[in-house]
Formats: structure tokens, sequence, C-alpha cells
């Protein structure tokens, strides 16, 4: 994955976007929509060598994988959110934006509950 190619396509993305903001605005819309997606596109197939190294580190968390599952699903909740909710503050959608970032957190909280819960049963043993 090459940083320069990403950053170019934003900044070439955004450039044309602002020509057609006055003229005609959802086509700027659409190619803001576009350029996200090939971004988005970039950083997925970057996410094999990412993998690789999580099965390496799979390897010394132990049979139990439970949560490098649950780390795995809050990675995913994090970037799928923050991508929809920029694309809607693009948009002008600021409060459909928000209620995004909200449902994102209260996601990650709901998946992290399991740790949670493990650390507390931890300080109870130790601590009983």
């Amino acid at each position: 994955m090459n940083v320069w190619k990403v950053g170019i396509l934003g900044i070439a993305g955004v450039m044309l976007a602002l020509q057609f903001k006055s003229s005609k605005p959802e086509y700027g819309l659409y190619i803001g929509f576009t350029v996200c997606l090939l971004i988005f596109s970039f950083a997925i197939s970057g996410l094999s060598s990412v993998f690789g190294n999580m099965k390496g580190i799979e390897k010394y968390i132990g049979q139990d994988n439970t949560y490098f599952r649950i780390l795995l699903k809050v990675i995913g909740i994090t970037y799928i959110c923050e991508l929809c909710a920029g694309i809607c503050k693009d948009a002008g959608y600021s409060s459909v934006a928000g209620q995004i970032e909200i449902f994102g957190k209260l996601s990650v909280l709901m998946a992290g509950m399991p740790i949670l819960l493990a650390i507390l049963e931890s300080i109870q043993e130790i601590a009983g």
C-alpha cells in the first residue's frame, strides 16, 4: 500500500470535486464518495499483510482467540463508522454523522464488554 498514491488520489479527488461545487454540487458529492470508496479499497487490499501479522500474534495468545476476534470486530466497527460519518459530513448531514459516531462508540462498548467482565472476574478471584 503506497501512502503517496492514496494521498495524491485524495487531493486530486477533492480538487476535482471543488470544480463542480458551484455548478453541480451533487457531482462533487459523487466524486467525493467515489474517492472515499477507492481509498477504502486500497486499505482493504493492504489488510492481507495485517492479517498475516495478526496470525503471528494469535500464536502467542493460544487456543482461546476470543479476545483476538473482539479486537478485529472493534477495529472493523471503528473504520466503517468513521468512513460513513465522514461521507455524511461531506454531504452536509452532520447530525446523521454524529448519530453514526455515537452508534459506533456504543457498538465498540458492547463488543468490549466481555473483556471488561473477564478483567473484573480476574480481579475478584485475586481479591477473594
